[in-house]
């Protein structure tokens, strides 16, 4: 009985050998059956591209506007780079965990609901919903920390800014993911990487020959002289001081920044006559040294602005705050 059996089991035997091997292999089918590994590592890339060439575009308008000047060492600018780059990476990671992913998520949700195949519409619809919802929450807590909510505006220019910036990222994943799922995972994210460097030489193009054909011209801050500085200075809001060409200054409703008892920096009029004169570097007057006793005012002010509009100005509120006071000089009062 029991040798007439073995040949029957033959067959078992060969299943059961051939087990370990299907069972080898389907784990390595399943890894990347959703297509969630490529999708992120796709959206990573394209926010990063958009990154780079955001912030290319960002370097050239600012090149035009007022600002500090550019650093000038190689070294610190290379570090900069490997800095941001880091950063980019970072941000772009975090940016496709909690809106990219979850937008894909949401997508193919309401497929399964609706009974309908996922499709790419589907996948970027989703994408203002889940902006709206990141704008509500992070919106909820800086009120709460700030105690007071934003203009309506603000937050709607955030969900289209968010909106805007996400889309092309979900797109990118979207469409990995579903290579992966139809069998091609290969290839997309180098595609991105290569049209995304492409995108930025054409920009980085671009603003060279604007700025080279001289068609929009580099900011350069004004040169000036102290006879340029005398004269009468507004904030446009009432408060004036008066350079005199000798060195004097007469000050009414100025406004005099001074910490308080909250840690604010609060404004208060300031009424009197000082003195002020003009600080060089290189040669070239940098800012404006302005004294007040009767109000207790002493700031150093910077020079920005044009040669045909100067202004000087000082910041305001805690450092890097962005915020400045700016005083322009009234038309007609040189001296």
């Amino acid at each position: 009985m029991t040798q007439q059996a073995e040949p029957d089991a033959k067959p078992a035997d060969a299943e059961a050998a051939a087990a370990p091997e299907r069972s080898a292999r389907a784990p390595k089918r399943a890894v990347h059956a959703d297509g969630f590994g490529a999708a992120f590592c796709a959206s990573m890339a394209g926010l990063c591209a958009e990154a780079v060439i955001g912030g290319t575009v960002a370097v050239l308008v600012m090149l035009s506007r007022e600002h500090d000047g550019l650093p000038h060492n190689v070294a610190v600018i290379i570090a900069a780079a490997l800095g941001i780059a880091f950063f980019a990476v970072l941000v772009s990671g975090f940016v496709t965990g909690v809106a990219v992913m979850p937008a894909l998520g949401l997508a193919r949700r309401v497929a399964r609901r609706m009974g309908r195949a996922e499709r790419l519409r589907l996948d970027l619809a989703a994408v203002p919903v889940v902006a709206a919802l990141l704008v509500i929450a992070f919106g909820g807590v800086a009120a709460l920390g700030s105690l007071a909510f934003a203009p309506a505006l603000s937050y709607v220019l955030w969900w289209a800014g968010l909106t805007a910036g996400l889309l092309p990222a979900a797109f990118v994943a979207a469409v990995a993911g579903r290579r992966v799922r139809g069998g091609r995972p290969k290839g997309l994210v180098r595609r991105i990487a290569r049209d995304g460097a492409l995108t930025w030489l054409a920009v980085a193009v671009v603003g060279a020959g604007v700025y080279g054909t001289g068609l929009v011209k580099v900011y350069e801050p004004p040169q000036l002289h102290k006879s340029d500085l005398a004269g009468t200075w507004t904030d446009g809001h009432g408060g004036t001081v008066k350079f005199d060409a000798d060195g004097g200054a007469v000050a009414q409703g100025l406004d005099n920044y001074v910490w308080d008892e909250t840690g604010k920096d609060r404004p208060k009029d300031c009424d009197g006559s000082g003195n002020w004169k003009p600080l060089r570097e290189n040669g070239k007057i940098e800012s404006v040294a302005l004294r007040i006793k009767s109000c207790e005012l002493s700031r150093d002010w910077s020079v920005g602005g044009t040669q045909k509009k100067p202004r000087i100005y000082h910041e305001i509120g805690k450092p890097g705050s962005g915020k400045r006071y700016v005083l322009t000089k009234v038309a007609g009062h040189k001296k």
